[in-house]
């Protein structure tokens, strides 16, 4: 498993894996399906670092990341999704494994990220990783949102 960076030629691959998780697309904003345009507003941005996970030369889910969120100085993954063809192999768990042994050779003490409240199963994965629940807050399209953390330790 390895990651490749998203890039506009690229996008209509990652809208395809989003549009596979139809579930997550009406917590997140409301629709069933997102358009090009989501996109590039969701994987272009500057500040954050987005990327396709692949298995050999298979495309099989999607990861955006911040390595340092100007709120609160911490790492925070936004969004780590698999394709809904390749779910329930234990490809998440590999590619945020992959994620994490990244963050830990940065030297970074923790990883965050928000969980929409509604979204129980992707909670109990969250929770299977060792990440705790420290807070709620909004998201940035004012959902309630539950902040879980994940302290690494040092020296691994």
């Amino acid at each position: 498993m390895n990651f490749e960076e998203i890039t506009k030629e690229t996008l209509y691959i990652a809208l395809e894996i989003i549009n596979s998780n139809p579930t997550y697309n009406v917590f997140e904003n409301g629709n069933a399906k997102r358009v090009h345009a989501d996109m590039e507003e969701v994987f272009l941005k500057p500040i954050t670092t987005s990327v396709f996970i692949k298995l050999d030369d298979t495309y099989i889910g999607v990861m955006d990341y911040l390595l340092e969120n100007p709120k609160d100085q911490c790492p925070w993954l936004g969004l780590l999704m698999i394709h809904a063809d390749y779910q329930g192999f234990g490809f998440g768990t590999q590619a945020y494994s992959l994620f994490e042994s990244e963050m830990r050779e940065r030297s970074l003490g923790c990883i965050r990220i928000g969980v929409i409240e509604e979204n129980v199963k992707v909670k109990n994965f969250w929770e299977s990783l060792g990440f705790l629940s420290i807070k709620t807050g909004l998201s940035e399209n004012g959902k309630e949102i539950f902040v879980y953390e994940k302290k690494l330790p040092e020296g691994s």
